[in-house]
């Protein structure tokens, strides 16, 4: 089989073309660090021998982010590198291990009506002036800030549609979400002199913990991603036109170069298309792969959609997810979508890419992912020349050992994934991520594998053990 054979990514040689996309497992500590629980993780990814196996979305900045690992500081180094190390030896030094390291910007939680109004939203003369005309009382202009304040909270949705503002609004009934077109705030307006270097920097620490390889988050909802999407509408230089849009994520790819040099791949993951009214299209896509592939990129990771503007009103406290609407469902197909179901949905979309690239007269590999769960998917499209590696991370959840079953003729043993999304509802609640088919049966390691406090193990089951879906 193709997949199975060797694909050279810059300096790095994989072993053969099997690919496990980045997933938050929920398991570092609250200030970024590898726990055990990490390393277990990844370790039992290594068992199964994948070629490349990408470690989570590690965030670039030395600030609180949740239980995500982190390389905005040198502290974090040590436990990278134990992490780098669990992984050689699980996988007998052959499996290649990337990192995915990524900025975002600030979004919180969906306020209840009283916070928002009491609190949060900012008053000002515009607001005042479209209050006092939508209600027809010209002295809320003048009216102290409490009262008026205590009179917004007192209207019906209806006059609250009409009063806020779009922005406004969002923030009301979504949460408040900081954009890269925020260019009145400082942090923001200053993105493009401060990212390069803070990529850079985690970079470096990244290749002193021994990874492989480095991908740049380019995708779905988050800064890079907004950077290149069509939406963005910065008039600095960096947006508007495709060159605008490209201009941050290819200065931070030459920074992170500059400072890594050739020592390791380095690449990036983007979207071969947004899936949201007026974002990015393929045409966009196949552009920003032939610049990627021109600028030097060893490797040319897609995705698809995973965006905020579509995402499904969260629950007051709770903030939005951006798989949640139709360009989520893109990102990661689920069972019940309509024909073609999730079942390689997102592999066409890679082929006119790769094509823009080669016709470019560049040989960058790139890697296609989106409801992978049999080899046969992942054949076709190498031998299409589709892509030059296929990655499945919901299948290798549901059985981290199915590439190695599969190149050594036992696919009749594979635990097949059942692509409903259970492990995407645990991430969407920042809960420890794990595979509903886990715990089905009874495992010989039961008795002493970790598990989270509601019961659910935290490692897959061992090869051999519990149902598969013949």
């Amino acid at each position: 089989m193709r997949w199975f054979q060797p694909l050279r990514l810059g300096p790095v040689t994989a072993e053969a073309r099997t690919w496990i996309p980045a997933m938050v497992p929920w398991r570092a500590t609250t200030e970024g660090f590898v726990t055990p629980e990490v390393v277990a993780w990844y370790e039992r990814f290594a068992r199964g021998e994948p070629a490349v196996l990408v470690v989570e979305a590690t965030g670039i900045r030395d600030v609180p982010s949740g239980p995500l690992l982190r390389a905005g500081h040198d502290r974090y180094i040590e436990g990278l590198a134990r992490l780098v190390e669990a992984v050689r030896r699980a996988s007998g030094g052959r499996s290649r291990l990337f990192i995915q390291l990524i900025d975002f910007l600030a979004i919180k939680r969906r306020p209840t009506k009283e916070a928002f109004f009491t609190r949060f939203l900012q008053v000002d003369g515009p607001l005042r002036a479209r209050a006092a005309d939508v209600l027809g009382e010209p002295s809320l202009v003048a009216l102290d800030e409490p009262a008026f304040r205590a009179r917004l909270l007192g209207l019906e949705e209806p006059h609250l549609e009409r009063v806020l503002s779009p922005r406004e609004l969002e923030s009301y009934r979504m949460g408040h979400r900081e954009r890269v077109t925020d260019v009145h705030l400082p942090h923001v307006r200053y993105l493009p002199q401060v990212l390069p270097g803070l990529f850079a920097r985690a970079a470096r620490r990244c290749v002193e913990a021994g990874f492989d390889g480095v991908e740049l988050h380019c995708a779905h909802a988050y800064t890079l991603a907004s950077f290149l999407s069509a939406r963005n509408t910065r008039t600095d230089g960096y947006g508007t036109s495709r060159e605008g849009r490209l201009r941050l994520p290819l200065e931070v790819y030459a920074a992170v170069r500059a400072e890594v040099g050739q020592r390791v791949a380095l690449g990036c993951r983007y979207l071969s298309g947004e899936v949201i009214e007026g974002g990015s299209t393929a045409e966009d896509a196949a552009h920003f792969g032939v610049a990627f592939a021109r600028a030097g990129m060893d490797f040319l990771s897609l995705s698809r959609g995973g965006k905020f503007e579509d995402a499904r009103q969260p629950k007051v406290g709770a903030a939005a997810y951006p798989y949640t609407g139709p360009s989520g469902h893109a990102c990661m197909p689920a069972a019940h979508l309509p024909p073609p179901g999730p079942w390689g949905r997102n592999l066409p979309f890679a082929a006119p890419i790769r094509q823009a690239v080669r016709d470019a007269g560049l040989e960058t590999p790139v890697i296609a992912c989106g409801g992978i769960g049999s080899p046969w998917q992942a054949e076709e499209a190498l031998q299409r020349g589709d892509a030059d590696a296929v990655g499945a991370a919901r299948q290798a959840l549901a059985d981290p050992d199915w590439f190695m079953k599969v190149r050594l003729g036992r696919g009749e043993e594979v635990r097949r994934c059942l692509f409903t999304n259970y492990c995407e509802g645990l991430d969407q609640a920042h809960k420890a991520v794990t595979c509903q088919l886990w715990d089905r049966g009874v495992f010989p390691d039961d008795a002493e594998v970790a598990r989270t406090p509601d019961g659910r193990r935290l490692v897959a089951p061992p090869w051999g053990t519990g149902p598969t879906s013949r």
